[in-house]
């Protein structure tokens, strides 16, 4: 029998590193199982990326493999629901403005604040332990923080612009007698040129025609801009209000990251740190249980 055929008849050797694969994966989800029977969070979290746990952490436990997470892939939202209980724990104590609404299984929404109008600002991430803030309202604090020193708001250049458009358009509208007066000259005017007006002349006339046709043309244009200005007024108002809102939400948010973490600089630098802070925390506990 050839060496050929021996090899291809000979189950030993692929039998062997079968088992050992079944036999890590196995130990794998024992392991998971019982790290959640031991309500052991920080384990989870190793065990969910081994990698990573060890670059930021410092593991000792060099059995635990990565790339076996994907065994448990149906189950994450459950996994993610079962770790955010001791997390958003964790959580009210340092980031005390943070508020969170789980929106499917294990998915949640952060709400920045407990008072009216709240904005949303974002999501937790669970399983990878990361704030995952929306960019758009991320720079719009950001922008409040940076205009602070001038004791600017975030809309007070808008708010500014649209109070002195409202201001025209009221002018607009206490001007209309004055506008109707001009017109009915204008008018006269330009019948006095028609009747007045030689073959010689009629170049000059011409010009003095056009003259107070596009005067009359603009005075119109401001007449028509008068009719609508209630309304353009009523809606600018309105923008302003949502914008002085805007402004007070971000003022609160403002003062309650200043109260709990002094700058917007270090509440970034925090927010960047979840995943080491946390974990260290969890290794703290486990420390104080292990001493009494």
């Amino acid at each position: 029998m050839s060496d050929e055929e021996n090899a291809t008849n000979s189950p030993e050797q692929p039998n062997a590193k079968l088992k050992q694969s079944l036999s890590g994966k196995i130990a794998y989800l024992d392991a998971l199982e019982n790290a959640v029977d031991q309500q052991n969070d920080r384990l989870i979290y190793e065990l969910l990326d081994p990698e990573r746990y060890h670059t930021d952490i410092s593991s000792t436990n060099d059995q635990i493999k990565s790339g076996y997470f994907n065994l448990v892939d149906d189950v994450r939202s459950q996994i993610s629901h079962y770790l955010s209980y001791q997390l958003i724990d964790y959580l009210a104590k340092l980031y005390p403005f943070f508020y969170y609404r789980e929106i499917s299984e294990g998915e949640f929404k952060i709400l920045f604040g407990n008072w009216w109008d709240r904005r949303e600002f974002g999501y937790l991430d669970v399983l990878n332990l990361e704030f995952q803030y929306d960019k758009d309202e991320y720079q719009k604090l950001s922008d409040t923080f940076g205009l602070d020193a001038n004791n600017k708001h975030l809309n007070t250049e808008k708010i500014a612009q649209i109070s002195e458009e409202n201001k025209q358009l009221q002018e607009l509208m206490t001007n209309q007698d004055q506008r109707d007066q001009r017109k009915a000259q204008l008018r006269d005017q330009l019948q006095d040129t028609s009747n007045n007006g030689s073959f010689w002349e009629s170049g000059k006339v011409k010009e003095e025609r056009q003259a107070l046709k596009d005067e009359l043309t603009k005075l119109t244009e401001e007449d028509q801009k008068a009719v609508d200005a209630k309304e353009k007024m009523r809606s600018n108002e309105d923008r302003i209000l949502a914008l002085s809102k805007e402004d007070t939400i971000l003022s609160y948010e403002k003062q309650s990251i200043k109260q709990a973490f002094g700058s917007f600089e270090a509440f970034t630098n925090h927010s960047k740190k979840l995943y080491s802070d946390y974990l260290t925390s969890l290794i703290g506990k486990e420390q104080v249980r292990a001493d009494e």
